[in-house]
Parts: C-alpha cells; sequence; structure tokens
C-alpha cells in the first residue's frame, strides 16, 4: 500500500480522531432538518417515541444501548424511503424530583418541604428543572441520536398536562378512577404510596416472636416479625376445619398490654400447616389481613402515623416502628407472654426504589384505576397479533402481568407531579373537571398528584397531540415499534397499553414491543455504585469515541438477552473503525470510484465480494426484520473486516497495475459505498465522513439503503477465492512453523492449483519461481488438494528451529501430561465442578493439537 494520493483522490487525514468530528457533524445535521418528521409527505411512515428519561437523569450504558438499537432502527428507515419519526422528550419524575429538591433546598436554604408552601415549592421545583434538569438531552447528542428536537416533549408541559386532565375525567366518568380506602405501599421517608413495582423487596434478618394470647385451655400462640403491630389487631384468625381450635372459634381473647379483648374468627386465608396455624390479624396495616377485616366487618384501627410513629394511646405511644418493636417485645417478655424467639430469622422485606427506606403497609385514602377491562383488551391486543412482542418468549411475562393485575394505585402524596384534578366543596361535595373548565368559587383542590406512570402510560399518544385531532396524531400513531428494557414491562409497557387502547378507540399504541436486556459487568453483575463497577459511556466516548460505544453494546444486543461488557469490547469496536478509516483511505489513494455503472461481467475477487455482498445485504435485511442487532453487528463486521479488509483489498491489489485496475477501482468503490451505508446505522460518524469523501455524496444520513444485486451470484469465483484463502492460511501457518519471516520471498512449485487461482496464491504468499537447480526441501499438502513444494535451504537456520520446536514440544507434552493426569484422577473428576473439570479437558485437547503440529513441523524441517 502506498502513502501517496493520486492528484484528483479526495484526501482523509491519517487518523480518525472522533473528538474532532462528532459534535460538528451531529449539528450539522440537525441543521440541515434530516430527523425531521414531515406528515404531510405521501412516504410511508416509521415512528417510535423515546422511553422518556428522568429528568434527574443521565447517560448510562443501559441508555446508550436502548438508544443505539433505537437510532439504528430510524436511521435505516430513513434511508428506505420512509418518512421517520423519532420523538425524545423526558419526564419529571414526581418522587426523584421532590427528593432532590428537598435536598437542594435543605442543602442552600436550611429548610424543608414543609417550611415552604405548595405553590413555592413547585416553583422551587422548576427552577431546580430549568437549571440542573435534562443534562441528559446534550448526552443524546453526543450519541448521536436522531431524534426530532422540533418535537420534544415533557411530561408536564401544557400539552401533556391537558392530555393527563383529560384522560383522568374520562376515566373518571367511566367509573373506571375511583376514591377508596386500601392497603397500600406507604414511604415514610418521602412521605408519599408507592406501587407494587417501586418496591424493592431484599431477605433482611429481622426476628419472629412467638406470643401467647390469653391462658390456659382458651390460650392461643401467634408468630410476627412485626410485634409493634399487635398494638392495631382487631382480632386472631384459625381455619375453620383446623380441629385444635374449632373450640376457640367465636371466643375472645385478651390482647396483652392493651386491655383489648378481640375475637377468634375462622376464614379460609389461613394456612393451618404453618406455624402455629393462628395468625394474628391487623387490618389497617398488613393486605392480607385487610381482606379479612372487610370480610368479618373487623375494627381497622390505624396505629402508625406516615411517619411510621406510634399513635395508638399508651407507654409506646411517640416512638418509632424500630423503637416501638423492641419496647413491646421487651414488655411481653416481662409480661411472661413470649413463647418462643428466634434471631436473626431472614425474611424478604420491602424497600422504597428511591430511597430504600423499608416500606410500611398503611390503610390510606387513595384514588384508583378499576383495570379489569382495560387488562383484558390489553391482553387481548397481544393474543390475536395486533401487538407482536419480541423476543416472543417474553410474552408470558407480558400475560403474567397484565392477566393478574390489580387496580392501580395512581394517587401519591407529593407536589411535584399532576394534581388530581378533582375539587371538593366546603360542604364535601366533589367534582372532577376536564382542562377547559373552572371549579366553583371556594372549591379546593385535592391534594394530591399522579403517579408518575399515569403520564408516561400517554406517552405514545399524548405525545401527538392528543386529545386533539392533530396530523401528527393521524400520520404516527399507532408508532411502528417500541424498544425498551424487559425491566419496565410492567411499569410501563402494560399501562401503555391500558390507556392507549383505552384512549384511542381501540387502537394499540405500537406494532412492536422490542425487549432489551441490561447491560451488566464483564462478571454479570448488575452495575450499581456502591459496588463499584459502574462503567460510564460518556467516559467510553470521550476515550474511544461514540461509534466504538454504540457497536461494543450493539454487538451484545440479543433480544430479550442480558450482556456483560468490558473495556476490550470498546477497544476492538475502536480498532474496527480504525480499519475501516484504512481501508477506505487506501481506496481513495488507488483511485476508487463510485462513478457509471459496475461492469455487468467481472471475474476473479471482484465477481465473489459482489457475490458476497448482494448475500450479506439480504442476511442484514432479514436480521432487521427481527430485531438481531448483535447478528447484524457480527455480521457486519466479519464481512468489512475479514472479507472486505483482509482479502478483498489485498486480492484487489493485484489487479490495480494491470488491464482490469479500473474494473476492479470500480468495484471496490461500489462495495464500500454499500458497506459504509450499511454500517452507518450503527456507527454514524465514521460512516459519515467515509462515504462522503468516497462518493462525494451530501450525506449518508439521507442516502439510500443498499438493495441486493442477487444477480450477482457467481459460484465459481466464490470458490475460487474460498480455494486461495484456504491454501493461503494454511501455508501461512506452516511458514510459520518452519520459522520463515512473512516478508521472506522463498522459492516453491504449486501444482493442483487452477490458473484463474495459483498468481493469486503466489503472489500473496511471496512464492518466488523456482530457479535453476530448484530441489524441495519441504512440502505441505493443502486440504483442498493444492501441494507447495518449497527450497528452505537459506531462508533459514535449520538447527536453530529445530532446537526452537523441540523445546516447544517439550512444553506441550508437559501441558499434555499434567491435565492427563488430572483427568485420570478420579477425585478430581469426582470433586471438581463440572466448568473446571471442562476446562481441563480443553487444556488436554488442546496440548494434543499443539503435539501433532510440532510433530508436522519437525518432520518438514530439511534433513540437513
Amino acid at each position: 500500500m502506498t502513502d501517496t494520493p493520486r492528484p484528483d483522490a479526495p484526501q482523509l487525514p491519517t487518523h480518525f480522531v472522533p473528538a474532532d468530528v462528532e459534535g460538528p457533524l451531529y449539528e450539522r445535521w440537525v441543521e440541515r432538518g434530516y430527523f425531521t418528521a414531515d406528515p404531510s409527505s405521501d412516504k410511508p411512515r416509521f415512528s417510535l417515541v423515546i422511553p422518556p428519561p428522568n429528568v434527574t437523569g443521565s447517560l448510562h450504558l443501559g441508555h446508550a444501548l436502548e438508544q443505539s438499537m433505537m437510532d439504528a432502527l430510524t436511521r435505516r428507515a430513513r434511508m428506505r424511503g420512509f418518512d421517520t419519526l423519532w420523538l425524545p422528550g423526558m419526564d419529571h419524575a414526581s418522587i426523584a424530583v421532590n427528593n432532590l429538591v428537598e435536598r437542594y433546598l435543605s442543602e442552600t436554604e436550611g429548610k424543608g418541604r414543609f417550611d415552604y408552601s405548595r405553590e413555592q415549592f413547585v416553583e422551587k421545583a422548576w427552577e431546580w428543572k430549568a437549571r440542573y434538569g435534562g443534562q441528559i438531552l446534550g448526552q443524546m447528542r453526543r450519541l448521536g441520536d436522531g431524534v426530532d428536537w422540533s418535537r420534544e416533549r415533557f411530561t408536564m408541559d401544557d400539552g401533556l398536562s391537558r392530555a393527563v386532565q383529560t384522560i383522568f375525567k374520562r376515566l373518571y366518568d367511566d367509573d373506571l378512577i375511583y376514591r377508596a380506602e386500601r392497603i397500600i405501599n406507604w414511604c415514610p421517608r418521602d412521605l408519599t404510596a408507592l406501587s407494587d413495582i417501586e418496591v424493592d423487596h431484599a431477605d433482611e434478618p429481622g426476628e419472629l416472636v412467638s406470643i401467647r394470647y390469653g391462658d390456659g385451655d382458651a390460650a392461643i400462640v401467634v408468630a410476627t416479625t412485626r410485634a409493634e403491630t399487635m398494638l392495631g389487631d382487631t382480632a386472631v384468625a384459625v381455619h375453620p376445619d383446623d380441629d385444635r381450635y374449632r373450640h376457640l372459634i367465636g371466643t375472645e381473647v385478651p390482647l396483652p398490654l392493651t386491655g383489648r379483648r378481640i375475637p377468634i374468627i375462622a376464614d379460609d386465608h389461613v394456612d393451618p400447616s404453618f406455624g402455629t396455624g393462628a395468625v394474628k390479624v391487623t387490618p389497617a396495616h398488613d393486605p392480607n389481613d385487610f381482606e379479612i377485616g372487610r370480610r368479618h366487618d373487623l375494627p381497622m384501627p390505624t396505629i402508625l402515623d406516615e411517619r411510621a410513629v406510634i399513635t395508638a394511646p399508651g407507654p409506646f405511644q411517640g416512638l418509632n416502628r424500630l423503637e416501638a418493636r423492641t419496647a413491646i417485645v421487651a414488655a411481653l417478655r416481662e409480661d411472661g407472654r413470649i413463647v418462643a424467639e428466634k434471631r436473626p430469622y431472614v425474611h424478604s422485606v420491602g424497600h422504597c426504589s428511591r430511597c430504600e427506606t423499608i416500606v410500611e403497609p398503611r390503610l390510606s385514602l387513595q384514588w384508583w384505576v378499576r383495570v379489569e377491562t382495560l387488562a383484558k383488551a390489553a391482553g387481548d391486543a397481544v393474543r390475536d397479533g395486533r401487538v407482536v412482542i419480541e423476543p416472543a418468549s417474553m410474552a408470558g411475562r407480558y400475560f403474567q402481568w397484565v392477566d393478574g393485575l390489580r387496580d392501580w394505585n395512581i394517587s401519591r402524596q407529593l407536589w411535584w407531579g399532576h394534581r388530581i384534578p378533582v375539587w371538593y366543596s366546603p360542604d364535601g361535595d366533589d367534582v372532577c373537571l376536564g382542562p377547559d373548565e373552572q371549579p366553583p368559587a371556594g372549591w379546593t383542590q385535592d391534594e394530591d398528584v399522579l403517579d408518575t406512570w399515569f403520564s408516561s402510560a400517554l406517552w405514545p399518544f399524548s405525545t401527538l397531540g392528543w386529545p386533539d385531532d392533530t396530523e401528527d396524531l393521524r400520520a404516527y400513531y399507532p408508532t411502528t415499534v417500541l424498544v425498551t428494557g424487559y425491566d419496565i414491562l410492567f411499569f410501563w409497557v402494560v399501562r401503555m397499553m391500558l390507556f392507549g387502547l383505552y384512549a384511542m378507540d381501540g387502537a394499540v399504541p405500537f406494532q412492536t414491543v422490542l425487549l432489551h436486556g441490561l447491560v451488566r459487568d464483564p462478571t454479570g453483575k448488575k452495575m450499581s455504585k456502591s459496588r463499584g463497577n459502574v462503567i460510564d459511556p460518556l467516559l467510553w466516548m470521550d476515550t474511544y469515541g461514540a461509534d466504538a460505544t454504540r457497536l461494543s453494546l450493539l454487538q451484545g444486543a440479543n433480544p430479550g438477552a442480558d450482556q456483560a461488557v468490558n473495556t476490550e469490547w470498546v477497544v476492538g469496536a475502536r480498532n474496527f473503525c480504525t480499519k475501516l478509516w484504512n481501508a477506505t483511505r487506501f481506496a481513495l489513494i488507488s483511485g476508487a470510484t463510485v462513478a457509471g455503472p459496475v461492469p455487468a461481467s467481472v471475474e476473479g475477487p471482484d465477481a465473489w465480494i459482489l457475490s458476497r455482498l448482494a448475500e450479506v445485504i439480504t442476511e442484514v435485511d432479514e436480521l432487521y426484520e427481527r430485531y438481531e442487532f448483535a447478528k447484524i453487528a457480527d455480521v457486519l463486521y466479519h464481512f468489512a473486516w475479514d472479507e472486505v479488509c483482509d482479502w478483498y483489498i489485498e486480492l484487489a491489489k493485484l489487479s490495480l497495475g494491470d488491464e482490469s485496475g479500473d474494473t476492479t477501482r470500480r468495484v471496490l468503490g461500489e462495495v464500500l459505498d454499500a458497506l459504509l451505508r450499511l454500517l452507518h446505522p450503527m456507527v454514524p460518524f465514521v460512516t459519515e465522513e467515509l462515504w462522503t469523501a468516497l462518493t462525494g455524496g451530501e450525506s449518508v444520513v439521507v442516502a439510500d439503503w443498499p438493495v441486493a444485486d442477487l444477480g450477482r451470484s457467481d459460484p465459481a469465483a466464490t470458490a475460487d477465492v474460498a480455494t486461495i484463502q484456504a491454501v493461503v492460511t494454511e501455508v501461512r501457518r506452516f511458514r510459520s512453523d518452519q520459522g520463515v519471516k512473512p516478508s521472506q520471498r522463498v522459492p516453491a512449485t504449486v501444482s493442483g492449483a487452477s490458473p484463474s487461482t495459483e498468481p493469486a496464491i503466489r503472489a500473496l504468499l511471496r512464492l518466488a519461481e523456482p530457479g535453476d537447480g530448484f530441489a524441495a526441501t519441504a512440502s505441505l499438502t493443502t486440504g483442498r488438494g493444492v501441494a507447495v513444494d518449497f527450497d528452505l535451504s537459506g531462508t533459514i537456520d535449520v538447527a536453530a528451529e529445530r532446537s526452537r520446536l523441540t523445546k516447544d514440544r517439550a512444553a506441550a507434552e508437559k501441558e499434555r501430561a499434567v491435565n492427563a493426569g488430572k483427568l485420570g484422577n478420579a477425585a478430581f473428576t469426582g470433586k471438581a465442578p463440572d466448568a473446571v473439570v471442562a476446562k481441563v479437558r480443553d487444556r488436554l485437547a488442546a496440548a494434543e493439537a499443539e503435539l501433532v503440529r510440532i510433530d508436522a513441523a519437525l518432520a518438514a524441517l530439511p534433513t540437513a
């Protein structure tokens, strides 16, 4: 390869420096409007909405993976001639913002949330959002996201607020939203209700205390991990068929420490085989007890306030729940009521997913969505094929959620968020108002705000202008595909199905749901700051570039499967971009062109690479239809590196200087043009630089997607190149085994090769024509039936090479003996893990193969 360019060749720098080009390129794309959708266009539509990142968030590897997938889909759709909309935006993240603003105000003003009026706090939150929120949007630009910035939305902007009020009123008027007292998950730190999916459960050591209620024949023993809740007991329940307690059903028993008497009731919910077969019933502080209480019309006294402090009158009033637990157990012990104590007792404990505070079940008046009919519609839409879940294996998880859906608690006791659009009169009357209605004078609005996921559930249609009949809504709804992690299948996907089908008269919110896995650390562990194993994609982009970051993630993006990543991946992806750069730079220097048609009749490697290009285009198109990003990346990586760079370009160099050179230059330009377009959705920046230099075109962003020319199939050329590849590979390995340098020319004869393959074989292997007196000192017959006889005299030090190979053989023999000994030891194979035994077997097989190779190399050495 020469570094001297042709005078008329476009110039490329010697090296690709991502930091120098990525930012300016992206801004140029945005300024030219390449990512702006046009609903008035007569093109077919392709649309998707971004899963809105929290306004508090910054780009992490999960975002980078997800957005790289979406960008690849939309860039390809745009190149295929679709009017393409990728709609960006952010979520207001009620609880997270409340926490951050409270912390900010504590640090800057020394005040807490309740030191402000509601209006003052909300104003502070908007100020915080303007100053600190939304940094992830700038990071999306760095990644290269081709989103339509002109349509950016926020879940609390005016339009989306109008949509939230509209659907709330419709659901309310249809009796699908109601207010009722139910047991909810309560966070004593954030002072708000949480949905089930906002609670993380983890095993923790606690205590299991068995307490005797009553005495003598009337005594009954219950066990609990939350002794403090006994202050709110209103019954003891047993199974109606449990003979041990049949005589006690309908009687009363004294509740220790309180002086109250509570009934012993029979309920089928009780498992007689678990523990003592008797359970204490605290209806206001346990979801199962609440249901028992409803069935038996039990009192439901609340004995913990919103901060989990005891409110029941008596010696424990004012203690927090943990202090009360210790004090109550001590008092019961002193009173002789403790039958047994087990410490530690490991059990599952719920924590707030935001602040990690232990969650408290609590009876509370809340707003709920009645989901039965909505959930059935959401299940039917997937069952009848209107919505397809990819991978199909995830559909079972979807049905598990949607078929077992319980009414959804949508109210949160916060100040940042969409306020419940219900007003109350001084006399206690209430009214739900839509966005264009005004409350009567003197009426007050409900204090609660809506669960963040309520507004996010409207995202596919509210962002397009609903409830108004907009041009965007008509053009882009339903969206084509939703790309999101399987971990928010219930958080978000199910809820969008509920509301989309309801609001849009049965029209689904998306045609396909593509679920990707989580990005984990190199050992497969979930990344977390506490573990210290977080990989920052922004640092990767600073060091290796956005293209390398994207490609390294897409290489592991198998639908629905988690992936483990490490720095080696992104280094390899960066090296790939460098390889692509160098190949295109060589092509430009060599005069590769995209001008004019490719000759209808081409031969040899030119015919082979055009045939392979058609096959690769076809395969990539099929893989995109199945969302197989990892396989797409693998196919293009190996086609580009192995076939185009390592083989075709090397073969092309042999013909660039002869009469077929112009054809090869045109074919080389054609292949790189198509290859860069195929790669663009995954690595947009480097392909833009290279494609515009190669073709002189406006931008690869708006170039046409390659179309496979299936008429280019050439089995004969393919077979010839396969022979060249096999022979060259085997002979290069043989030369290496003999200690012959790759650059060294060696006299040799070649037999068994065809006239169409022998010149390339000789050239690539640097085989000199045999002169007078040629005498072969080594021979190799390849698997393709091509034999090569070498004269190695004078090219290697036979004695030194024999000594080197003999030492290598001794090392391989030792490795073979060690591993064979382990496998012959029954104590080792019987006790060692299967993975360890398998590794030893692999090492034995490798050692035996190495011995075969070395023996062949020794046998091939000249005898003198």
